[in-house]
Order: structure tokens, then C-alpha cells, then sequence
């Protein structure tokens, strides 16, 4: 079958070669599944899978991507044959940029309706880390403020969507125009620009801080912060800041992994899923800011990689 696969690890995705024959998805075991992929979606910790920079490090050589969406077309024991033919939201650690992938029936969840293949792809990881973050772990309520950064990107305009659903309002930031028109878009109540290369600007007063950035961001969002405010880790696009603990007086910095809060509480977990396919209903849904086919996913990873993509990037994979 066709897929992209990291053969080594480097930090300018040398090793990340389009096969046009590469191993078959084995037949589904016991309570497994097998899916043909219609689209697989991109999040940076598949970026950082291909330097080995993340948590987790599939071995190698491995077929990246966490998720994506397409039709279940085998069971295994156990599972009802009824599935066969289920339009299916994937959900992996990696194996999504394949033309089949085989998983536990688990990992699957029913696309909502009305819900294409290409946005089923790239809502979830978004929309779960936005939820996680400011739901589970944030605490966000109805009238508070919240600072979204890196709000041109999918965590950062899922992160909007999430927060304007709950009641709060909104302060966007983002590196360019084009990304704050997209984080108005997704409803936004202040955007306010912060170039790469000049000095990070005042920041109003906010109550949650949403930061998938960190880096030279840090210090400035920590400050905007009022009393009683939390500090949402979310990722280090742009970096690893030192902070002296002196800087953070009564505030709480707190780590978010969504997929990790799930595997740690399985029950909340799947509440999660049912909240952001809720949410789905109401409206919440991924901006597609580029798709490709899978032999050309190569460029959507370099999208990522240097800043410049709005919203997600999507690659077809059938």
C-alpha cells in the first residue's frame, strides 16, 4: 500500500520518504479493526515524532500520524460485522498517513452527521486539547478572559471555538495578519499582532492563559495573568522560556496532554469525546488551511514546521 514513512530522525524530515509499496495493515485481531483512510490530519507532535523530539517515539521505521478518518473495511473477532462499512473517526498514536491502517475498534468513533471525511480528520486532537485544557484542566468560566496564542494555528482556533462556547471572551494572538483574520473568524473578541521579529506588545489583563507557543511568549502571558489566574501548557512551538518561580506570585502554571488525560481516566476520557462531538453539533468545527495528497504530505509538514500554515493541514490519503 501507498504511505509516508520515517526511515530516521532528523530535524529537516529527511527521513520522512513517500513508499508506494510499503507493508500491508495486518488482517484486525481480537477487538481490532481495519480502516481505509480517507484523510489524516497533521498536529506539530507528529513534526516533532520525525526529530524524535516528542514524548513518545514510535520505533522506527514508522508511518506518522495521530489522526485522521475513513471506513471501516475488516473486523476481528469480537467485533460486529455490522461495523464493516462505518464511516469512522481514527484516533492513533501513529500509522495514520497510509492508505489502511489496523487499530482496536476503540480508537475509532463514529464521524458526527453532516461532518465530511477531510474536517472529521482534523477536528479531534484540536478540539480535545482545547477542551481538556480549558475545561478539565483550566477551569474556564462563563465571563472570564482568555489569551489564545498561537491563535491562527488548529490548537489555537479550536481553542476560540471552545472558549466562546463556554462564555468567556476571547484575546487572540498570532504572527501575522492572515491568522488573525482566521482567529476573528472563529470569533475572537481582541486580536492583537505579535510579530516574530519585533517586541512582544502589552497584553491586556486575562484570567486563563491558552499557550501552544511558549518561548518568548511566556513571560509576558505569565504577566498578563490577574490574581487567581491559570497558565495553560499546551505546547513549545516556539520554544522553552526559563521562568523564576518569583515571577509567578498567585497564579497556577498548569500542564495539559489530552491524549495522556485519557489514558490516565478512560470514563472522563470518552466524556471528553461525547463533549467535543457536542460541540461538533453546535457548530465547532477545524479550519482546513491546506490539503494535499499523500505524496505530496512532505509540504504540509514543512507548512507546519516554519509557522506559515492557518488552521490545519489535511492530506488525502485514498
Amino acid at each position: 500500500m501507498r504511505a509516508m514513512v520515517c526511515h530516521h530522525l532528523s530535524r529537516d524530515r529527511s527521513g520522512l520518504i513517500f513508499e508506494r509499496d510499503w507493508a500491508e495493515a495486518p488482517p484486525p485481531g481480537a477487538g481490532e479493526v481495519t480502516v481505509a483512510m480517507a484523510c489524516a490530519a497533521l498536529n506539530y507532535p507528529d513534526v516533532l515524532m520525525l526529530s524524535g523530539g516528542y514524548q513518545f517515539a514510535p520505533p522506527l521505521p514508522f508511518v506518522p500520524g495521530v489522526e485522521g478518518s475513513g471506513t471501516i473495511i475488516a473486523v476481528g473477532e469480537g467485533v460486529d460485522p455490522s461495523a464493516i462499512g462505518r464511516a469512522v473517526i481514527v484516533g492513533a498514536r501513529f500509522g495514520c498517513l497510509a492508505e489502511r491502517l489496523t487499530l482496536p475498534l476503540a480508537a475509532t468513533r463514529v464521524i458526527p452527521p453532516g461532518m465530511s471525511h477531510a474536517a472529521a480528520a482534523a477536528f479531534t486532537v484540536a478540539a480535545l486539547t482545547a477542551y481538556v485544557g480549558l475545561v478539565r484542566r483550566g477551569r474556564l468560566a462563563p465571563g472570564e478572559r482568555v489569551a489564545v496564542a498561537g491563535a491562527g494555528g488548529g490548537t489555537g482556533l479550536a481553542a476560540i471555538g471552545v472558549a466562546k462556547a463556554l462564555g468567556a471572551s476571547v484575546v487572540a494572538l498570532a504572527s501575522d495578519h492572515a491568522k488573525l483574520t482566521a482567529a476573528r473568524d472563529a470569533g475572537a473578541d481582541e486580536c492583537i499582532l505579535v510579530e516574530r521579529s519585533a517586541e512582544v506588545p502589552a497584553l491586556p489583563p486575562v484570567d486563563v492563559v491558552f499557550d501552544p507557543v511558549g518561548g518568548r511568549l511566556t513571560v509576558p502571558l505569565l504577566a498578563s495573568l490577574r490574581r487567581g489566574g491559570r497558565y495553560l501548557i499546551i505546547g513549545f512551538v516556539g520554544g522553552i522560556a526559563e521562568v523564576a518561580f518569583d515571577r509567578l506570585g498567585e497564579i497556577e502554571v498548569i500542564g495539559v496532554r489530552a491524549g495522556e488525560y485519557a489514558r490516565r481516566d478512560p470514563a472522563r476520557g470518552a466524556a471528553n469525546l461525547v463533549a467535543i462531538d457536542a460541540l461538533a453539533a453546535a457548530g465547532l468545527a477545524p479550519r482546513i488551511g491546506l490539503r494535499v495528497q499523500l505524496a505530496e504530505a512532505a509540504a504540509a509538514f514543512a507548512a507546519m514546521a516554519d509557522g506559515t500554515l492557518v488552521g490545519k493541514a489535511v492530506i488525502d490519503c485514498a
